[in-house]
């Protein structure tokens, strides 16, 4: 039976109180809470993850609350050091939840590997021969992990363009689109990609130089939808249609400007991140496919979207590539990272992309609704303050002022 994530005072509780809820609700054993309680990554196990290592470096832990996506209920581990980003996407959670919760959807996990060909005497004709033979390509590709075949992955296409000018000439580049099933696929792409680069050269005449995967994941897109009654919205001097006036204004600015866009999408980002570290997730490659995905008309805009029905209601959606895996890398072996994992109860990546997706357009409401209405400072620096006090020596219990319990409540 799904549980409720609407836990109300919950971030009135002590640290240990609320760890022992999750490990209730998430059914962790007693080993597996004292990794949230600091027993997570060992020097030893650093050790082997990267290299020249003289340390750990730890990020706090938390949960964002609240979140209903897809009719089901999830408890959100965001690992983050900037204050208000748990608060700010537990309470835009509550209010979306009020409007029917998130209804999110993902492609299948289709990834893009490249393989660049130069010194082609005649590039045109090299791409039609390699599409000629796409059949044994994709073939030859399937043969480098006949696992995840068997589990209903493999290679999908191959695209061939040719790019006429370029500093280094004209050159042919094949794109080969590859299901990575519940792995985020860097690796397998990349091992595919360079398995074929021989034939490549055989079919091409021409020289390949790289072979990797791309990470404007494309192919791989998750979007989230939230639709929220305008009453739900209304607090303090501000009645609902003001506020949803106002969000649609704010948003305007980042769909037209590159300035405003750059730290529209970086709030959109703090939700996602937060929960790609906590689960073990590549946040870099994230970042990159999500701020190229908003250049993709040729211009920088917002990678969110939002309206007012005919209803009144606020309408805001979300989309971009999040490549994801819940089965190797960091994800399996970081010992918080597998916590985190079993905490939100997702079982395939494409489940893990949606929740993100979700994530980040409840990220993306708590940041407009405070920029549009009382201002982005009130809320978050009740809660820096707390940061600044730790720094000048402060210990003990600290009051960080009524915005902590509204948004997290």
């Amino acid at each position: 039976m799904n549980k409720s994530s609407r836990l109300p005072g919950f971030y009135k509780l002590g640290l240990e109180d609320r760890a022992a809820i999750i490990a209730e609700r998430a059914g962790l054993t007693a080993s597996e809470k004292a990794i949230l309680m600091g027993e997570g990554l060992s020097p030893a196990q650093a050790d082997q993850m990267i290299e020249n290592v003289v340390g750990i470096h730890a990020l706090p832990l938390g949960i964002a609350v609240n979140f209903l996506i897809n009719g089901q209920d999830y408890l959100i581990p965001m690992a983050i050091e900037e204050p208000s980003v748990v608060a700010g996407a537990s309470f835009a959670a509550r209010l979306v939840r009020e409007g029917g919760g998130f209804a999110a959807s993902s492609d299948e996990p289709v990834m893009i590997g490249q393989i660049q060909v130069l010194d082609v005497a005649d590039p045109q004709a090299a791409r039609s021969e390699l599409l000629a033979q796409k059949s044994r390509l994709l073939q030859l590709a399937d043969q480098t992990d006949s696992l995840l075949v068997s589990l209903g992955g493999g290679a999908r296409d191959l695209i061939v363009r040719v790019i006429k000018d370029s500093i280094v000439g004209p050159m042919v580049v094949v794109h080969l689109l590859f299901d990575c099933r519940d792995a985020m696929g860097a690796n397998t792409v990349n091992t595919a990609c360079e398995a074929l680069a021989p034939e490549v050269e055989n079919i091409t005449g021409g020289r390949v130089v790289l072979r990797i995967l791309s990470n404007l994941a494309d192919r791989r897109l998750a979007r989230a939808r939230c639709s929220i009654p305008p009453d739900v919205l209304a607090f303090e001097a501000f009645d609902g249609q003001t506020v949803s006036k106002r969000i649609v204004e704010a948003y305007a600015l980042a769909a037209n400007d590159p300035y405003r866009a750059a730290t529209h999408n970086k709030g959109i980002m703090n939700g996602i991140d937060a929960v790609a570290v906590a689960t073990g997730q590549d946040w870099r490659a994230l970042e990159a496919g999500a701020h190229a995905y908003a250049a993709r008309s040729g211009r920088y805009t917002s990678l969110s979207h939002w309206s007012v029905d005919a209803d009144g209601n606020l309408v805001g959606t979300l989309e971009l590539p999040l490549a994801v895996g819940i089965v190797g890398g960091a994800s399996r072996v970081h010992p918080t990272a597998k916590v985190a994992l079993k905490i939100l109860g997702v079982t395939t990546a494409r489940e893990l992309a949606e929740v993100m997706a979700a994530v980040g357009l409840a990220q993306n409401l708590a940041a407009l609704r405070a920029l549009a209405t009382e201002g982005i400072q009130r809320g978050h620096m009740e809660l820096h303050a707390r940061q600044v006090a730790i720094a000048a020596g402060a210990t003990g219990d600290l009051e960080v002022g009524s915005w902590r319990l509204e948004v997290g409540g």
